[in-house]
């Protein structure tokens, strides 16, 4: 079965959720072209959440996407929040500027209260990053009509989301740009490519696989339907789209030679996501010991990033974009669905 006869939509196409670089236009934009837009929650509010979800009415019957993070929040670390000031300490100084008070901050795992939220708006699908919530949270979205979706990025996590309750998985190669859905294990060493990944996933499982990772194309659409896919989920793609929000910065990173070297990275929030490689990643390292535990490590980039972003300086900025951005268009969203639809024919 695709993933068109599975959501009755007329295209096997997901947009993939992007929090920071998009909101409900992207989603919208996407579901009108018949795929699924997503929204990504896991940074809002539950008041802007519902703001977002209000906008997303205009869509009618068409079915969109919620996503949500399921990670484990971290204890508060002081002494490691602070000695990770300390070393971006002349950062600060250069920037002129003065390290935020050292606390957590960001991003939230999927709770009650938002819940409740799904539960009032009924969407078609309900999508995770980081396994999947408590099991009666999950049943809880289940009872009220959404069908569910998560993200493997091993075969043995694939297993675990389908004996766990996901209705579809998503296989997430090591080529997708943003964070790595992985949390079975955080060995990156066991992470593979997504046309190694998916037919293994495929025939791992009895559910809809959607494929992840490296498609920015019709071509690459075609490549992974034929691997047995039910549908894909494209993100970098749609970084350089009109209703998407990418920064002024990140999209002349997207649109430069830069956008071809891109690296695992743990600097922006403590957990592992693929991005542009900028100074901070040159200069500490991608992946250094002392970064805090996500998602704590926001908190202390945040502000150099805005005192680098506002001199037109991507330096201390999550570039996030996959192995392959030569998809990235300045066009309507749409359109771009539309051109990646022929990969369905």
């Amino acid at each position: 079965m695709t993933l068109a006869q599975w959501l009755d939509i007329p295209l096997s196409i997901i947009q993939a959720p992007m929090a920071g670089v998009q909101g409900s236009r992207l989603a919208i934009a996407v579901s009108q072209a018949g795929a699924l837009g997503s929204l990504p929650a896991a940074m809002l509010s539950p008041s802007l959440l519902q703001q977002e979800l209000t906008a997303l009415q205009v869509l009618g019957d068409k079915p969109y996407n919620l996503n949500f993070f399921c990670h484990q929040t971290p204890a508060d670390n002081p002494t490691a929040l602070a000695d990770w000031q300390a070393r971006l300490l002349p950062y600060y100084q250069e920037l002129g500027i003065s390290p935020p008070p050292a606390t957590g901050a960001g991003r939230m795992p999927f709770n009650q209260e938002m819940a409740d939220i799904v539960c009032r708006y009924r969407p078609a699908v309900v999508s995770f990053h980081f396994g999947l919530p408590a099991p009666h949270l999950l049943q809880q979205v289940k009872a009220c009509g959404s069908k569910v979706l998560s993200s493997a990025t091993t075969v043995a996590e694939a297993r675990w989301l389908a004996a766990n309750g996901a209705d579809g998985i998503i296989a997430q190669g090591l080529e997708a740009g943003g964070h790595r859905g992985l949390f079975l294990d955080m060995e990156l060493e066991q992470q593979l490519g997504t046309f190694a990944l998916l037919p293994q996933i495929v025939a791992a499982v009895k559910l809809p696989v959607i494929a992840a990772g490296g498609i920015a194309d019709a071509d690459g659409v075609a490549a992974a339907m034929r691997l047995g896919a039910a549908g894909v989920q494209v993100g970098t793609a749609y970084l350089l789209c009109d209703e998407a929000n990418t920064s002024a910065v990140h999209r002349a990173a997207l649109a430069s030679p830069q956008a071809a070297h891109t690296a695992l990275t743990t600097l922006f929030t403590g957990r592992p996501a693929r991005g542009i490689v900028n100074r901070l990643m040159r200069e500490l390292g991608p992946r250094p010991a002392a970064v805090p535990a996500f998602p704590l490590a926001t908190a202390a980039i945040a502000p150099l990033r805005a005192a680098a972003e506002a001199q037109g300086c991507d330096d201390f900025s999550p570039l996030w974009c996959g192995q392959n951005a030569s998809g990235c268009q300045p066009i309507a969203a749409g359109e771009l669905t539309r051109q990646l639809a022929a990969g369905l024919l």
